[in-house]
Order: C-alpha cells, then structure tokens, then sequence
C-alpha cells in the first residue's frame, strides 16, 4: 500500500484512508436515504420521491467522479 499510494510522503496511515473511506461511504448512504424523504415530506413510493432519490443518486456519482478526477492531479 505504501509504495502504491505513498501514504508516509502524503502525510496518512492505511487506517486514516479506510476510516475516511468509511465515514464517507457511510455519509453518502445516509443522504442518499435521507434526501428524498425530507424533501417529499416522507411520501416514500410517489414518482416525486422516486425522482429525487434518482436525483440524489446522480447528483452523487457525477460529485464522485469530479472528485476523483481531481484527486488525480
């Protein structure tokens, strides 16, 4: 992992990235639950909360990518 990501000359452990990659996993699920309910007034099943829960899923995919695209700079 070390030599791979080189995580020492970046200042990071292996147990920092997965605990980062764990507390965003479990940020984007609550959202992506959560959003749709908020903003329909918890009408779980309409087409309205259908939309927004799709809205909400892509809206956080293309944020992903742009994310990672930046990372790799």
């Amino acid at each position: 992992m070390e030599k791979l990501f080189r995580l020492k000359e970046n200042g990071t452990t292996v147990r920092t990235e997965i605990l980062a990659g764990l507390t965003t996993f479990m940020t984007m699920a609550y959202i992506i639950a959560l959003n749709p309910n908020l903003l329909t007034n918890f009408d779980v099943g309409s087409s309205l909360w259908n939309a927004v829960f799709m809205s909400t899923c892509i809206a956080s995919a293309i944020a992903m990518f742009c994310m990672a695209l930046t990372a790799l700079r």
